[in-house]
């Protein structure tokens, strides 16, 4: 059997629906969309053959999966529980955020590409859309009061912002330019330093430390 890939580094599957989710992610990362058939899962899996469809009978079903242990692992790694309660203050918002996207980036980036597997499938499926947008409503909740209690007058538009520009660093991290390159906490922290101040100045409290702009210390 294959060795298993870094998507696979997370705490074992506790449960055959997690164990069929997690050889379905890492087919995807190796083989892509293609190469995720139920057959295949049961072989990466470790399972007797049919185990796969008995789960998950349509690929549609096996795609659901795959989304539903997808959402599961990045909420260990996003762990949006993290984020500090409403009103906490950006600063606090731009320490949690990143040290959650540090940690994505720099243990889990070949779940970067099976997330990117899922969504470009959702583009083409609209039965899977719908299923996936709901499973990543998870992490859009939490940043939009988040900037609600940070002050924002638009928290839906500035969550929008918030996520997109995560987005992008983490295509541009694990699949873009920067592949070979990606920040260190600290600048990250920056980043989202300048983000948050230029959508949050003058509607809350900012305290922007030193006049150079340059974010509080951070332990790396």
């Amino acid at each position: 059997m294959t060795a298993r890939t870094p998507a696979q580094a997370d705490p074992a599957p506790s449960n055959r629906a997690e164990r069929i989710g997690d050889a379905a992610l890492d087919l995807l990362v190796e083989r892509g969309m293609r190469g995720l058939t139920h057959r295949a899962v049961d072989e990466r899996a470790g399972l007797p053959q049919g185990s796969t469809s008995n789960h998950a009978r349509t690929r549609q079903a096996l795609l659901e999966t795959a989304v539903r242990r997808q959402a599961a692992r990045e909420a260990q790694v996003l762990t949006p529980d993290e984020l500090p309660p409403p009103g906490a203050g950006p600063e606090l918002l731009a320490d949690a955020l990143a040290l959650a996207l540090h940690r994505y980036l720099t243990d889990h980036r070949a779940l970067l590409v099976s997330r990117y597997e899922l969504a470009l499938e959702a583009t083409r499926r609209p039965e899977l859309r719908g299923f996936f947008d709901r499973a990543g409503s998870a992490f859009h909740d939490p940043v939009t009061a988040m900037m609600r209690g940070a002050g924002s007058p638009a928290p839906e538009r500035h969550a929008l912002s918030v996520i997109a520009w995560c987005e992008g660093l983490m295509f541009s991290c694990a699949a873009g330019s920067f592949h070979a390159a990606v920040p260190s906490r600290a600048e990250l922290r920056t980043g989202f330093d300048e983000l948050l101040r230029g959508m949050l100045t003058g509607t809350s409290p900012w305290d922007p430390g030193a006049e150079s702009g340059d974010p509080p210390p951070c332990d790396i």
